[in-house]
């Protein structure tokens, strides 16, 4: 009967051992999967025809580039989708600076253009050293107002080219516009780090992003390789507010900002360029060739240099 009793005894805690073994591990499991899950992902747009150069306006709508119409798009929480403005010129990458004005990417007309609240639209950049620009991609503006934009050629852009090389400039803040850098292979997305002293750059044609040490001045040195070997091809970049470099590829790859991959966010279409938005820059907006998609992730918020800084 003893024997019996001390039986039953050692089968009962051996049962709570598997119990709590088995709890743990579904703990475990279930924290795991939270961590995955954390993401949502929303199609607020369909039917565009191409569609990039996403930028949230601090008046509280979304601003993006339908490239194949020539047109930019406007959407509103709440409202829907509407149109902003017809450029012949063409529109690519869209920025704002802390001024409140509208910096576009005429990539047909071959120029830059900046538009201030009250409408008047100047043409702050069309020829580098006696020759026109290739094709304006991508742009972003520092808080101290030095602009960075990329000018690369894709497609039938390339037979009317001037310039014997793919450059990534810089806007002054008097207006002289310097180069960069010269590359052989095209530059396509740029972005800044939240202090804004690191200015990343993609590469698309080498799948890989490049960055630069910028001075006080906003003058650039110390070009190396941040991160290489990115599936798909490289175009939009957006960094949070930890330095965390948001990269639109085959996927939207997230990395540290020593180059550590850090997540994957998988989408229906290939995204061409992202930008984060909302009052509190806690959503990605990401385009792709028809649609525009809003992210939401835990402990996600971004950094633009044109939002209000906090104290």
């Amino acid at each position: 009967m003893k024997a019996a009793k001390r039986f039953a005894r050692r089968a009962l805690r051996a049962h709570d051992l598997l119990i709590a073994l088995f709890c743990a591990g579904a703990a475990q499991s279930f924290s795991h999967a939270q961590g995955v899950s954390d993401v949502t992902v929303e199609t607020l747009i369909r039917d565009a025809h191409y569609a990039e150069g996403p930028v949230w306006s601090l008046e509280g709508f979304l601003l993006f580039s339908d490239t194949v119409t020539d047109q930019i798009k406007k959407w509103t929480p709440g409202r829907g989708l509407s149109d902003f403005s017809s450029l012949p010129g063409g529109a690519a990458g869209n920025a704002y600076d802390e001024d409140g004005r509208l910096y576009i990417c005429e990539f047909h007309a071959r120029r830059v253009t900046r538009t201030a609240k009250n409408g008047k639209t100047d043409v702050i950049a069309a020829r580098f050293e006696g020759k026109r620009l290739n094709a304006p991609s991508d742009i972003v503006v520092r808080r101290d107002g030095n602009a960075y934009f990329t000018d690369p050629a894709f497609g039938n852009q390339q037979d009317t080219r001037e310039l014997d090389f793919y450059g990534v400039y810089r806007i002054k803040t008097n207006g002289e516009l310097e180069a960069v850098a010269r590359w052989k292979t095209r530059p396509n997305g740029i972005t800044l780090s939240p202090n804004g002293r690191l200015l990343y750059v993609a590469d698309s044609d080498a799948r890989l992003i490049r960055v630069y040490d910028l001075a006080g001045n906003g003058s650039a040195s110390g070009e190396r390789v941040f991160v290489d070997k990115i599936a798909g091809v490289p175009g939009g970049l957006r960094t949070d507010e930890k330095g965390n470099v948001y990269v639109a590829a085959k996927s939207v790859f997230v990395y540290s900002p020593k180059g550590e991959l850090l997540r994957e966010i998988q989408l229906k279409e290939t995204p061409t360029n992202l930008a984060f938005g909302d009052k509190d820059f806690t959503s990605l907006y990401v385009t792709a060739r028809t649609a525009v998609y809003r992210i939401r992730a835990a402990g996600m918020k971004g950094s633009p240099q044109y939002a209000p800084q906090v104290p």
